[in-house]
């Protein structure tokens, strides 16, 4: 017994060396997108793109609901979505793939918002299918694909979501 305890041991130190979760192991540059495990079952990928200027917005946005753009991007809340005022900020985080992040994080709206993402910066676009707009982590791993609005004629694509979090587009 002590020596299947041991080898378990001896394993799973081994995977966890292979998988980067050594407790010393600091990243050193931001990760570059990769495949997400909903990505790979879904067969959804993220759109590679010409990076985007960094560019931030706030806006105050209550009860009535409004609107916020964000570089080439564009957030819209329907009234009654939010109870009162809320400052909100989007941000646009450069890089090879379309991405906005908004905060106060984890807002939840009593109405979907709209997303709308510009994908006229991403050569290759027209020539994929469908583009979504999707619910990503910081490492931009996808952890779901919004039900979403392809406008090829504009470049653009319309997501509903119901909660803030960091976005970008996928195929």
């Amino acid at each position: 017994m002590r020596i299947a305890q041991a080898k378990f041991g001896t394993v799973l130190t081994a995977v966890l060396l292979l998988a980067g979760c050594a407790p010393d192991a600091v990243p050193t540059a931001p990760p570059e997108p990769s495949a997400s495990l909903l990505g790979s079952l879904l067969n959804v990928t993220l759109l590679r793109c010409n990076s985007l200027p960094p560019s931030s917005g706030t806006a105050v946005i209550g009860s009535a609901g409004g609107a916020l753009q964000v570089g080439p991007h564009r957030l819209v809340i329907p009234a009654g979505a939010l109870p009162g005022d809320v400052a909100i900020t989007g941000e646009v985080i450069p890089g090879t793939v379309n991405s906005v992040r908004f905060s106060p994080e984890g807002l939840r709206f009593a109405a979907q918002a709209s997303l709308t993402m510009s994908y006229g910066n991403c050569p290759l676009a027209r020539l994929l299918p469908l583009k979504k707009v999707a619910y990503t982590d910081e490492g931009l791993g996808i952890l779901a694909v919004l039900r979403s609005l392809d406008n090829p004629a504009r470049s653009e694509v319309t997501g509903r979501l119901d909660h803030f979090s960091r976005y970008a587009i996928s195929y």
